[in-house]
């Protein structure tokens, strides 16, 4: 690998880990991941932090996919998990974080127009009710473990934590 291509390289990395902004909300520790390397779907997880008033995700997009949706996983009465499609998308507290992660909220992709490799960096725009919309440099890592004692999808408001729609 020749010098320059390693130097746009690395500043394409730093570039995708430097949080992003939009009005008062900020995203850091962005990745996305699928579940083989020839699998068609993927999904994106994040903390959206939220500085300002009350707002909602209500959308996402990228071509790196077909069709992008905001997804969770949700209990059914047997104990089985089961993803859905959540259309309202979800509340961003004011002074709040929403964690998009494994097992619970997070962004859906279907259809990938691409294998996601390890290191590959993919545009998601993400859409707010108030803020509008915001587009995130999301780094694949396919090595990333879940974090233990994740709490599914909960959205964490100061000492209060409240479940995600």
């Amino acid at each position: 690998m020749s010098f320059t291509l390693r130097s746009l390289a690395a500043s394409a990395a730093l570039f995708a880990a430097t949080p992003a902004f939009a009005a008062d909300i900020m995203v850091e520790d962005a990745y996305a991941r699928s579940a083989a390397p020839t699998s068609k779907t993927g999904a994106a997880f994040m903390q959206i932090i939220n500085h300002g008033e009350a707002d909602r995700l209500i959308g996402a997009a990228s071509p790196a996919a077909d069709l992008v949706q905001l997804h969770t996983h949700v209990e059914s009465g047997d104990g089985v998990m089961s993803m859905v499609h959540v259309e309202e998308g979800f509340e961003l507290p004011a002074d709040g974080t929403l964690s998009m992660q494994r097992g619970g909220a997070h962004v859906m992709l279907m259809g990938l127009t691409a294998t996601l490799e390890q290191g590959d960096v993919i545009p998601i725009t993400l859409s707010f009710e108030k803020a509008g919309d915001m587009t995130v440099e999301v780094t694949v890592d396919l090595e990333r473990m879940p974090k233990e004692g994740m709490d599914h999808g909960n959205v964490d408001q100061g000492s209060e934590q409240k479940q995600s729609e």
